[in-house]
């Protein structure tokens, strides 16, 4: 009995807010722009999310052109990402950023649209360790990175340029780690060419990252089951000059993860 008294009661307390929601619409519809606005800032200033964006969804549509348009529209940028809804928050941003790129506040339209994917990314940030490489996809992370960076090419002088610096470096950190398990993940294939390659894309492309120390090592690795021994000693001079305490390293000599045997700079062999 009780079970059915509490579903009758949550079935009770979805249609009160069913009609709620529609009595308000219907309400909506015969406020002005300005009334209209004033609202939506109430139920932003409540934490009313979900309304706001019903109502800021109902401004737009009936004021694209209005006083409170170009407002409205950053709001709604706002109010999506408030209720986790990050690829609709994405997309009003580069919609105000395509309409308005001369706008005083365009800087935060491009801020919001990387703090969207940073949020939608999350799963790829916190659990970059425990999964398999091949299912892994980085797409929003990669997509934050780029859009921290234009905040920071475009307008250093923002407010939010800060901020996005230092997501920028915990980014270019998780890319770079990112692309050595790749590496890893060819090493353990034998594909060696491959692996040697991922490794001199980090080194080209996060250079300022502790990955670069791995990716010698994984380059090393990669030569060495190519049988190019002197690109491998190569690398390995590198590897030792910049980590000696690799956990690879024994003194001058490479102990690979995958391959049997060893490398080392004294061996001419």
């Amino acid at each position: 009995m009780r079970a059915i008294s509490l579903s009758a009661l949550a079935l009770a307390a979805v249609m009160l807010a069913g009609c709620a929601s529609s009595q308000s619409q219907e309400q909506d519809k015969e406020l002005t722009e300005q009334q209209l606005y004033q609202n939506i800032q109430r139920s932003l200033d409540n934490g009313r999310y979900s309304a706001a964006v019903t109502q800021l969804e109902t401004l737009d549509n009936r004021y694209p052109f209005g006083e409170y348009a170009q407002q409205a529209q950053l709001e709604l940028i706002y109010g999506y990402y408030q209720v986790g809804n990050w690829e609709a928050s994405r997309a009003a941003a580069s919609r105000f950023i395509r309409l308005h790129p001369d706008h005083p506040q365009v800087d935060y339209a491009y801020y919001m649209r990387g703090m969207a994917a940073w949020e939608s990314g999350r799963f790829s940030l916190e659990s970059l360790d425990l999964i398999d490489i091949s299912k892994r996809d980085l797409g929003a992370t990669r997509d934050a990175y780029v859009d921290f960076g234009e905040v920071v090419r475009r307008f250093p002088d923002s407010t939010y340029a800060p901020d996005s610096r230092q997501r920028i470096i915990f980014l270019r950190n998780v890319l770079a780690r990112h692309e050595l398990q790749i590496g890893d993940f060819y090493l353990r294939k034998q594909a060696y060419l491959a692996a040697v390659n991922r490794g001199r894309w980090v080194l080209e492309h996060y250079p300022q990252t502790p990955a670069t120390r791995d990716a010698l090592a994984v380059m090393v690795e990669g030569y060495m089951g190519l049988d190019m021994k002197k690109e491998a000693r190569q690398a390995l001079a590198e590897l030792i000059h910049n980590d000696p305490d690799n956990a690879r390293l024994n003194g001058e000599t490479f102990n690979p993860r995958y391959l049997g045997g060893s490398l080392s700079l004294e061996d001419h062999g």
